[in-house]
């Protein structure tokens, strides 16, 4: 039943109406206030934020249009972030259509992390039958560069630490704009070790 939901919901995603065209020279000017948080060129060096550069800009879309929509509920729709609610707010369709494009052609910059528990390739790779944890390659893929038609991000590459604050908040269902809610299922199976490995591993990926 849920990977009948979850066809639908990709399905969805590819058949619903196209959203703004993107144009990266105009998201190149408006993303000047963003790289205080995440660098010029989207290679944050910041680790608590994420890099944009390289992101698949469908899911750097969506990600803005939920921070948008948290900020305008009051945290009842969308994804709750005290900065990016405020940074969001105030962004038309075509700005978050721009800034993603912008951020999308960016290349992002390798990180070498040293001292990668093995557990964390097990985990990736394989999973943990035994405990009900999926493979986080089946959907983010072999190199991390997840799946842009169903939705899955690029996470190869990404700082450690960011990796490790967003899995603890779908761990503790503090972030619930995922798709089917697959994030959260499989993060609340998750101990402090696993995430500590598996955010080291997936900023190693290249």
């Amino acid at each position: 039943m849920k990977k009948l939901a979850l066809a639908l919901s990709v399905l969805a995603t590819i058949s619903s109406p196209a959203m703004a065209e993107g144009n990266a020279e105009a998201g190149k000017t408006k993303a000047i206030v963003c790289s205080a948080c995440h660098g010029v060129d989207g290679n944050s060096m910041i680790d608590m934020y994420p890099k944009l550069a390289g992101q698949h800009s469908t899911y750097l879309e969506k990600q803005l249009h939920d921070f948008r929509t948290a900020a305008q509920t009051g945290g009842k729709q969308g994804r709750m972030d005290p900065i990016m609610g405020g940074m969001s707010v105030a962004l038309s369709d075509q700005d978050i259509a721009d800034l993603a494009a912008f951020y999308a052609s960016q290349e992002q910059k390798d990180i070498d992390v040293k001292d990668v528990p093995e557990l964390g390739a097990q985990l990736y790779t394989n999973g943990d039958a035994t405990r009900g944890i999926t493979a986080c390659i089946a959907c983010h893929g072999p190199d991390g560069n997840g799946a842009e038609l169903a939705g899955f991000p690029a996470i190869n590459g990404q700082h450690a630490n960011y990796i490790k604050i967003q899995l603890n908040k779908f761990h503790d269902t503090n972030r619930n704009n995922d798709l089917n809610g697959m994030m959260q299922d499989v993060a609340k199976k998750l101990n402090s070790d696993d995430i500590d490995a598996l955010s080291k591993y997936i900023s190693n990926l290249k």
